[in-house]
Parts: structure tokens; C-alpha cells; sequence
């Protein structure tokens, strides 16, 4: 595949950057991405599809001719903004922003693909690779782990703002499915909410109380459970967060 001269780059994260290509969006992964991932990536946006869930259709996998590239996900273009970029245009309507992005998000919750990646498998292998921890710290969470409750929805594994699509008539489709899986929302939430804490604490408390309300049961104790499992499997992903802000959560374990 030969990327065209008239491309608009949309984002630059890690070893991936992301172009509008018109009528279609390619994420395109630099040689350190293995070219298996890419096609799992596909793979599970395609079972994402297939669910129902409003997202981009996965069209291709294809190899970059280029000396600075590996290996590029094809997908279509779902016309909008993202969410994010709606809340900073119109800081007075996060409350508005905010019960849309929960209700999508619990319409993803109430989805099944059974041949999506287990999220406790996934966890599981994140938290082995820590070095940043010591094994004990590794064998409770993986206790906490395994002891979890055992559900099977639909999780994103990274469901932000900056990963919602607002077209014009202000429906909304998730894009980055990369760390989708089957499994508990709570988890999920409990992703959604460190997220949200990296930025206002605030926000992320209204986000877990308006979630709760909107799924009409209590979620903050079962989220709480999550929080230490989820900031390990985050640090193992090497991402730009701030390693103490995820090592405070993973260390509130040992006083629950």
C-alpha cells in the first residue's frame, strides 16, 4: 500500500499515526508494531461490527512501502468529531456530553461476541509482564483477579471521549477497538474512570455516579475492586501516563 501525498495526519500516539485518507481512515504502525497485532486489531473490530455496534468497518490490512513503516489497518470513515473535542468547544455542556457517552457505553455493555479475546486472560498476561512491582504485589492482584465476578459482555478497554465520533446529527460511534475484550463492565468503567482521574478527579466521580444512576444499580464499590487490577494492566501497557499516578492505585490495594 502506498500512502497518497494528500493525506491529513488526525493523530500521532506511540508507534502509530493516524490519516484521513477522505473516504476512509489507516492507522499506520511503525516496524516495532508485530504485524499479528494489526491483524488481530482487524479481526476484532470486525467482530465489533458483526455485534452491532456503531463503529468504523474494518476493510483492510496491508504492508506501508515505506522505509519508516510496518504495517497499516484500513478501516471506513465515520464523519464527525470526537467527543472530546465537542466538550472543549462547549465546556458548559459536559453534563449533556456526559449522559450521551454513559448511555453509549452501556449500550455496549449490554452486547455479547463470544469469540472476542477474555479480559481476564488479557489481564492476566499484562500483570506477569510487570517489573515495575514486586511478585507479591503480582500474585495479590492476580488473586484479586481470579476473584473476580465472571461476565462475558462486551468491553472497549479504552473508552474515552477522544475515542467517540459525533456526526452531525449527533449520534455517536466508537472508534479504537485495539483493547476490546469480553468481560465485566465494571472493569471497563473502571478503565473509563482512571482515565477521566488523569485529568479531574471531578469529573471522574460524576462520571461513576452518573453511570450508576443511569444503569439504575450501584457501580463504585465493584469499580473500586477493579481499580488496582486495572492500573497494573495500564502500566504494562507503557503508555505516557504518569507511572506514580498508576502506582498510587496499584499501592491502595494493600490497605483494601
Amino acid at each position: 500500500m502506498i500512502l497518497p501525498k494528500n493525506k491529513t495526519e488526525l493523530a500521532h500516539r506511540g508507534n502509530k499515526i493516524v490519516y484521513d485518507l477522505g473516504d476512509r481512515i489507516v492507522k499506520v504502525f511503525n516496524e516495532t508494531k508485530p504485524v499479528s497485532d494489526v491483524f488481530n486489531e482487524a479481526l476484532t473490530l470486525a467482530r465489533i461490527n458483526e455485534a452491532g455496534i456503531p463503529s468504523p468497518r474494518a476493510l483492510e490490512v496491508a504492508q506501508i512501502e515505506s522505509d519508516d513503516f510496518g504495517w497499516a489497518l484500513v478501516t471506513s470513515k465515520v464523519p464527525g468529531v470526537t467527543l472530546e473535542s465537542k466538550i472543549d468547544a462547549e465546556p458548559q455542556r459536559f453534563g449533556e456530553f456526559l449522559e450521551a457517552f454513559i448511555d453509549l457505553q452501556i449500550d455496549i455493555h449490554a452486547h455479547t461476541a463470544p469469540l472476542l479475546n477474555r479480559q481476564r486472560d488479557k489481564y492476566t498476561r499484562m500483570i506477569d509482564s510487570l517489573d515495575q512491582i514486586d511478585a507479591t504485589t503480582r500474585y495479590n492482584l492476580l488473586e484479586r483477579l481470579d476473584g473476580m465476578k465472571k461476565e462475558f459482555k462486551v468491553c472497549h478497554g479504552d473508552f474515552n471521549p477522544s475515542n467517540v465520533i459525533v456526526s452531525d446529527d449527533e449520534t455517536l460511534s466508537v472508534c479504537d477497538w485495539a483493547h476490546a475484550t469480553q468481560g465485566s463492565p465494571a472493569a471497563d468503567v473502571a478503565m473509563t474512570y482512571l482515565l477521566f482521574s488523569l485529568n479531574s478527579k471531578e469529573q471522574a466521580d460524576m462520571y461513576l455516579d452518573l453511570y450508576s444512576e443511569r444503569r439504575g444499580a450501584p457501580m463504585q464499590g465493584a469499580v473500586r475492586q477493579w481499580l488496582p487490577i486495572i492500573a497494573a494492566s495500564e502500566l504494562a501497557r507503557k503508555r505516557s501516563i504518569d507511572e506514580r499516578f498508576l502506582m498510587g492505585w496499584i499501592d491502595v490495594f494493600d490497605y483494601q
